[in-house]
């Protein structure tokens, strides 16, 4: 995906629409969204069940396609891309988390971080040089070899949170990070987001919940039948 000059948002929603089943069975999770997220931004998308900010979140990590309206990442219109241009876009530029972690039980912690960078094609040395490191940061030094069933849900989180640091992505995209896990587990997690957003300024759109846990973003988004609702800077961040 070519690089452009940084003279625009990261990531543009413009009047985007998404509609499931047909009939008497349609559902429309979007109604026409407006959302425009800067680089280095931290993001908290809140909402009830239905409310639209999962099928939001599945456009921007290109999971799922608009009905009508346009998505731009980097100034470039997504729905123009080839599936192989979208998977590139994934691969290189977004990491995701989720509330269910998504590790592959028989495989090491360390072979966990690896995988995308295998996708990525990097050579066997450099790929265990920057999973060893992204463990590290999110503090599992000496859990390298411990397969997620040997792993508590707080460090099988960390495990999935450094794979997704691994590839070094502008934006991270968190589902209910911390929908899992206890409160004092949830707050180291949201305290290594912090981190990774305010050390190394990446973009980290998160939903969640959880009112305390959203307290840690710089800005809360509601969603609400389909639409955003509200759109609020949080001030000083816990």
């Amino acid at each position: 995906m070519p690089e452009k000059k940084q003279t625009h948002a990261l990531i543009e929603l413009k009047g985007v629409t998404k509609v499931y089943g047909k009939g008497q069975a349609e559902m429309q999770a979007l109604r026409g969204i407006d959302l425009t997220i800067e680089r280095g931004d931290f993001v908290a998308v809140m909402g009830p069940s239905g409310s639209g900010k999962s099928t939001c979140m599945n456009i921007l990590g290109c999971l799922d396609t608009p009905g009508s309206g346009n998505y731009l990442f980097n100034g470039i219109e997504v729905g123009g891309l080839s599936r192989d241009q979208l998977a590139l876009l994934r691969r290189n530029y977004l990491g995701f988390v989720f509330q269910g972690y998504n590790l592959l039980n028989r495989t090491s912690a360390l072979e966990n971080v690896e995988l995308p960078l295998i996708y990525r094609g990097l050579p066997a040395t450099e790929r265990r040089a920057r999973a060893l490191n992204a463990l590290d940061i999110v503090g599992l030094n000496g859990w390298e070899n411990h397969t997620p069933g040997e792993l508590s849900g707080g460090q099988q989180q960390r495990v999935a949170i450094a794979r997704a640091i691994a590839t070094e992505p502008s934006v991270l995209l968190a589902d209910e990070p911390t929908g899992n896990l206890d409160s004092s587990r949830s707050r180291e997690i949201m305290e290594l987001l912090t981190s990774f957003n305010q050390d190394q300024g990446i973009t980290v759109v998160m939903v969640t919940h959880e009112p305390d846990m959203a307290a840690f973003a710089k800005r809360q988004i509601h969603f609400l039948d389909g639409l955003v609702d509200s759109d609020a800077n949080n001030g000083e961040n816990s």
